[in-house]
């Protein structure tokens, strides 16, 4: 069981300057993780728990140019998949989605997110329980957080109607974000029946 209390970056490990090397393409959409993409591109970061479920969920939706899996908003660098569950990183397990705007938008992948997981648990998802399985959306820009934030009253609003609890989903900046060792990129494909505990609450957000 995962520490389930946020650490402090004086508390957290140091990781280390190596990058993770990225040994593949992308499994199943066969493109390179780290770019180059599209200029018309553009990338999100969510987290909803344990991140292979989530990665599937995201490289299935229409426009996705690519996903890929790894660790955000902690402190640690370069962190190993074993140092994020350990609680001692401050990572939570996230999904870069690079999207094409033509073919869907960033307020199209909010619902998904908001409709996929339960944002109120706080640092937990399901039976999964620590601070690397908290839900969060990490924008890169004033437009990004400006939905984030809407949407996330939105859905608080609908949450409150069908009796459920508050939204604890953090809204921040996307800073650094590691990527993942390479058996954890697209790990539902390559175990299709791997362990996925990505649930909904139920609530629609329109």
């Amino acid at each position: 069981m995962g520490k389930t209390t946020m650490i402090t970056r004086e508390q957290s490990l140091p990781g280390r300057e190596e990058k993770m090397p990225i040994l593949s393409k992308h499994a199943v959409l066969g493109r390179n993780m780290d770019g180059p993409w599209p200029k018309n591109a553009q990338k999100a970061y969510f987290a909803m728990g344990c991140f292979w479920g989530v990665e599937r969920l995201l490289w299935q939706q229409p426009g996705v140019y690519c996903t890929a899996v790894g660790y955000i908003a902690g402190f640690t660098n370069n962190p190993t998949y074993e140092e994020v569950c350990s609680g001692d990183t401050g990572h939570t397990e996230a999904v870069l989605v690079v999207f094409n705007p033509e073919l869907t938008d960033f307020w199209t992948l909010l619902e998904l997110f908001w409709e996929s997981h339960d944002p109120t648990q706080g640092m937990q998802q399901g039976n999964d329980q620590g601070t690397q399985y908290r839900s969060g959306i990490y924008w890169v820009d004033d437009m990004q957080k400006m939905m984030a934030d809407k949407s996330k009253v939105m859905y608080q609003a609908n949450l409150t109607k069908a009796g459920k609890g508050t939204v604890t989903t953090e809204v921040k900046k996307a800073k650094e974000f590691y990527m993942a060792e390479d058996n954890h990129q697209q790990y539902l494909h390559k175990v299709p029946n791997g362990y996925c505990a990505l649930a909904g609450t139920g609530v629609k957000f329109v």
